[in-house]
């Protein structure tokens, strides 16, 4: 049975069944369907390998196998599929943009800013004047300044005779005597300096040189200083001064642990009129055997901590414990030295037994009193003896008779004759010298 295909909605022909269509009535999409490929496929041959990977590449390679370009395991690939996308292209910006510079402007040196160069003197200013114009220079007077009152007779003389118009200044002497306080008052960093004072004879007047010598230090430092009686053999340093307290170096040692303060400290000691602090070793004979070592760290341990400087007084014993424990703080070390012959030629030994046993750097920043108050020293030939000492220490200095010192009592400072106090005041400065202003240097 025949059968009609429907005319197109377009407005064809029907067909009947099993007729072949024209040409013009074909479907357009079978033409398509058999003109284009399912799959397009581009061969791209890849050129040869150009180069391999130099070594500098091969060492800086992120992972840690490098690829060379030109290779891949499993072969050379002839061909190989790629997307190629177009970049999106911008314009390349300059290598170089040049950036505006933008300079501050110097501060404004208008008069009102610490200046008043340009204005007479008692100008008023045409601005108000901050507070910090108010300078010294400004405002005193340099020819109405006056000079410090001279010292010395005819200097002092010659200001009070013109009404203080004439200043001559100190005189020699005076300037002499500043200078060697000026010595004196010498700064230091970093902890307290120890001094110990020492000599293997006895009666040489190592107790009176230890307290001259703090008192002429005290009288002009503005700093703690003590001295300490550290003689096992029952010392007398405490009886130089006028006793304020029976307290000795046991009573430190016991109340170590109760110790906090410097107030706490000083109810302990004995302050001279210079502001010499001494602290008495142990008066009872019983007990001054059992000061040793280990008391004398505990005694040094809080007096570091309260003073700038330590003079320690030792005693003739210098193989005893304390003196190991001295020695090893020092900074310095002073001998003492009388003027008779066996005096000094003991005092030389005692420089012998500290080089033998490994202070010889001690020996060589020594100082030394020489005592000439002692029995014998108008027999003696000093300058030889000094000449002995010189070529052993740094530096040697005569300590002069004295009947305040002779008499064995409490040294009146002021009283003492101008000769020992130049004297002692030569032998703090010396000692000052030769320690260091830091710890360490």
């Amino acid at each position: 049975m025949n059968t009609k295909r429907k005319k197109p909605e377009d407005g064809g022909q029907l067909l009947e069944q099993g007729s072949e269509a024209p040409a013009e009535y074909a479907h357009p999409e079978d033409d398509l369907a058999t003109s284009i490929p399912e799959s397009l496929s581009i061969d791209v041959s890849l050129p040869a390998t150009v180069h391999d990977t130099p070594e500098d590449e091969l060492a800086v390679a992120i992972v840690e196998v490098p690829v060379n370009p030109g290779s891949v395991d499993g072969g050379t690939p002839t061909t190989m599929s790629i997307s190629v996308v177009a970049p999106d292209l911008q314009p390349a910006e300059a290598d170089s943009v040049e950036v505006e510079r933008v300079v501050t402007p110097l501060p404004d040196t208008h008069e009102s800013v610490y200046s008043r160069r340009d204005r007479l003197r008692g100008e008023v200013s045409l601005t108000p004047e901050p507070a910090a114009m108010l300078t010294a220079d400004r405002l005193i007077d340099a020819r109405k300044k006056k000079r410090v009152r001279p010292e010395g007779g005819w200097n002092a003389f010659v200001y009070g005779l013109t009404l203080h118009m004439v200043n001559l200044g100190d005189s020699p002497k005076v300037r002499a005597r500043k200078a060697v306080e000026h010595r004196i008052d010498k700064t230091f960093e970093g902890g307290t300096r120890f001094v110990p004072i020492l000599t293997r004879k006895g009666g040489v007047g190592k107790t009176t040189i230890t307290a001259l010598m703090g008192m002429a230090m005290s009288d002009v430092r503005e700093d703690r200083v003590i001295a300490i009686d550290a003689n096992p053999d029952r010392g007398t340093l405490s009886e130089r001064v006028n006793k304020q307290t029976r307290s000795t170096v046991r009573d430190v040692v016991t109340m170590a642990a109760s110790i906090s303060s410097f107030s706490d400290f000083t109810t302990m000691v004995s302050r001279d009129e210079t502001r010499l602090d001494i602290l008495a070793s142990d008066t009872d004979p019983l007990l001054s055997e059992a000061f040793d070592e280990n008391d004398y760290n505990v005694v040094a341990d809080l007096a570091g901590r309260f003073y700038s400087i330590v003079l320690t007084d030792c005693g003739t014993g210098i193989v005893h414990s304390v003196m190991r424990a001295t020695l090893q703080r020092a900074d310095s070390v002073v001998i003492v030295s009388g003027g008779s012959v066996d005096e000094a030629r003991l005092a030389s030994e005692t420089l012998t037994w500290l080089e033998a046993n490994g202070y010889g750097d001690l020996v060589r920043n020594a100082v030394v009193a020489l005592n000439t108050a002692t029995q014998g020293t108008n027999l003696v030939k000093l300058e030889e003896i000094e000449a002995h000492f010189k070529s052993r220490v740094r530096e040697i200095v005569r300590i002069p008779y004295d009947p305040q010192l002779a008499a064995g009592s409490a040294i009146n400072y002021k009283d003492l004759k101008p000769l020992t106090k130049n004297a002692a005041r030569e032998l703090a400065a010396l000692v000052i010298d030769g320690l260091p202003v830091r710890r360490g240097a």
